[in-house]
């Protein structure tokens, strides 16, 4: 699948307009990590939900190509900051809810559920409930929630932002091993953090303060895997100074 974003440009008019996004254009797609990084409020979360169908369009295009939305699979998918687990549910109901939605037969929806349970070290956890799991347990499932159902393209708000370290490094690790077994998925990632962009991604956009236009589109040339060392390599040292170079000019922009 390919995702295209064509002179995209989105204005709330709830009161006072105030206009977030400007003349956006760019396009990635299946098997590429595409990270999006940029001043606080300058428009990203917005992107996302308008490249995933939940605003509608004003100005501008996105458009998909091989896009089938078929059966079981394909399609786009929005996970957010908030885990958004139903508390009512058990941890593997909510990991295979969407797959429900689909139609697929419960034996087949658990056994997808529970091979990645093994793989995100949640063995043992699936019948537990929400209130029972910690914070990186929770945005555990969400994620095998969103890779059970095999989108084309995974669409990812700051979903490790409230985590700790140790938990957020190792959920890297999984989300790139997923990435590496099912190529056909795209993925687009917001962060505020550049050394998480560094790590993860293929591409880096750096947003302006808003309305958001991209101010610099930055390959990451290096190699997989990476690790922690990635950052004592000096092609990554000279990357994160461009990226952060980007962003600080824009913050000194919007104080002027």
């Amino acid at each position: 699948m390919q995702l295209i974003v064509e002179r995209l440009s989105h204005t709330y008019r709830s009161g006072q307009s105030v206009e977030v996004l400007q003349d956006i254009s760019f396009q990635t797609g299946s098997g590429h990590f595409l990270a999006i990084v940029g001043p606080s409020g300058c428009g990203k979360t917005t992107l996302l939900k308008l490249m995933a169908g939940a605003l509608p369009v004003q100005s501008g295009a996105v458009s998909r190509r091989g896009d089938s939305n078929n059966g079981d699979s394909g399609g786009t998918l929005l996970v957010r900051q908030e885990h958004a687990l139903f508390p009512w549910m058990t941890a593997l109901d909510n990991a295979c809810f969407g797959l429900k939605m689909r139609g697929v037969a419960r034996n087949e929806r658990e056994r997808r559920a529970l091979e990645l349970f093994e793989r995100f070290g949640l063995r043992g956890f699936d019948r537990a409930f929400p209130h029972q799991l910690s914070a990186g347990m929770k945005q555990r499932v969400a994620l095998i929630r969103a890779f059970v159902s095999r989108p084309a393209m995974l669409l990812m708000d700051e979903p490790f932002a409230a985590l700790d370290p140790p938990t957020r490094s190792a959920l890297h690790q999984e989300l790139l091993a997923l990435c590496a077994r099912w190529t056909e998925v795209g993925v687009v990632f917001v962060t505020h953090d550049v050394d998480e962009a560094i790590a993860l991604s293929d591409r880096v956009l750096v947003f302006s303060r808003r309305p958001a236009s991209i101010v610099a589109d930055v390959k990451v040339p290096m190699p997989r895997p990476r690790t922690e060392r990635l950052f004592l390599d000096p092609s990554a040292i000279a990357l994160k100074a461009e990226l952060l170079g980007a962003l600080h000019a824009e913050f000194q922009e919007s104080r002027a």
